[in-house]
């Protein structure tokens, strides 16, 4: 297994990855697919912020995907990122989804970042569990605040601080 960081050739694997997740699960409340030219901006757009954007590969074969972004607009929040981080299926359980993250969280360190937020669906018991496990401090429910599939779902906030 090897991470590194993601380019815009990277975007058809991501699309397909994080699409399969929007389109069939609610571990995500977006409903809208990515395209392959939106997620090579956004690739393209991280890097130029000095964010992180990294994929992980076996082979030639992206498995998954870690970036972070600012938590909320305004510059009192230039210190505090929400991360995204999806892994394909196969990829599940292998500790791969540790390794991103600790890859990430050591660059948002060095980038200066103060804490990183989850931002995890109530019905994502398994992404809970994984960002408990990273240290990550449960600090709120908003229940109700997603809907997805003819359902509201809650979403948990968790936070870690890094510096």
């Amino acid at each position: 297994m090897t991470i590194r960081n993601a380019t815009p050739a990277d975007a058809a694997a991501i699309a397909h990855i994080w699409n399969d997740v929007i389109r069939d699960t609610a571990i995500t409340f977006n409903a809208q697919e990515k395209t392959v030219a939106e997620l090579a901006s956004l690739i393209a757009m991280r890097h130029a912020a000095g964010r992180s954007f990294l994929v992980s590969e076996e082979g030639a074969q992206v498995t998954g995907f870690a970036t972070y972004d600012q938590f909320r607009g305004g510059v009192g929040y230039r210190l505090t990122m929400e991360h995204t981080i999806h892994l394909a299926p196969a990829a599940r359980g292998k500790g791969l989804g540790r390794a991103l993250m600790t890859r990430l969280e050591t660059e948002a360190r060095a980038a200066g970042v103060h804490v990183m937020v989850a931002g995890v669906s109530g019905e994502n018991p398994a992404g809970r569990a994984f960002h408990l496990a990273l240290g990550y401090r449960h600090i709120a429910t908003l229940p109700e605040v997603a809907h997805k599939f003819g359902r509201f779902m809650d979403l948990w906030l968790l936070q870690k601080i890094l510096t």
